[in-house]
């Protein structure tokens, strides 16, 4: 059996005398395509926070690849593989789309100790990047003149650039008309198929259920269901809780 990429075990974490996740266990294969769900409030951002070292839990523990990750601090988590994308992008405003690609491809690639980056090297990675979210054609463009979808696939594009083996994806999608949720899903996969984990915290259910391999649900901090997402949804509690039927 493949040991996991990520393992969450007893998870715990508390704001004041608020429990925001509650003994959360939680395996995630190489390659998977898991979607995370649950309503406003569930304990998925406190989740992702925890994983990627923006907070620390104050109970159970978070191995990557077999490594403890407790005590790490965020960009030390993305060094070893774990990128995320947020909500709401935050491109560097005052650098053009294909400089906002390099910068993760600077600071986190070319200081692995095992990789010889040359310049010519970068501008490749930095093309390639940009192809596999479809915006070569902006590379010289600021992100204020990216559609909102483009905008998006730039997020993406950053987290994709740092080459994680896993890619936490934070509500890619909000906002977005039917067309062009469709085209970040599609990405996505294509993302997936290049060999990167992705877990997918995402409201639209279409997006959730075509996108995922495995589905996670969430409520109060609890998890209530996890397993294939045809069944998961029609969990009675998953109903009640989740989908409020």
């Amino acid at each position: 059996m493949t040991a996991p990429l990520l393992r969450i075990e007893n998870l715990g974490k508390r704001f004041g005398g608020f429990i925001a996740l509650d003994g959360i266990n939680l395996d995630v294969a190489p390659g998977e395509r898991l979607g995370l769900i649950g309503p406003n409030g569930s304990g998925k951002s406190t989740l992702v926070n925890c994983l990627c070292g923006t907070l620390t839990n104050e109970t159970g523990s978070v191995h990557f690849e077999g490594r403890p990750m407790n005590g790490l601090l965020a960009h030390q988590r993305t060094h070893l593989g774990m990128a995320r994308s947020f909500q709401l992008p935050r491109p560097f405003h005052t650098l053009t789309v294909a400089q906002n690609i390099r910068v993760p491809l600077l600071y986190t690639v070319k200081t692995r100790p095992d990789v010889t980056l040359t310049e010519e090297g970068l501008d490749e990675r930095c093309h390639e990047m940009l192809r596999l979210v479809s915006l070569e054609h902006k590379a010289r463009k600021m992100p204020r003149d990216l559609t909102q979808v483009e905008m998006r696939k730039l997020e993406l594009a950053r987290a994709m650039a740092a080459e994680p083996k896993l890619l936490i994806a934070d509500e890619a999608m909000a906002g977005l008309s039917s067309s062009e949720v469709k085209d970040i899903v599609a990405l996505l996969i294509r993302m997936n198929e290049r060999g990167v984990t992705i877990i997918l915290i995402e409201h639209i259910m279409a997006a959730v259920m075509s996108f995922s391999q495995r589905l996670v649900v969430l409520v109060s901090g609890k998890k209530i269901g996890d397993g294939d997402p045809n069944e998961v949804i029609r969990d009675p509690e998953v109903e009640r809780a989740y989908l409020g039927q």
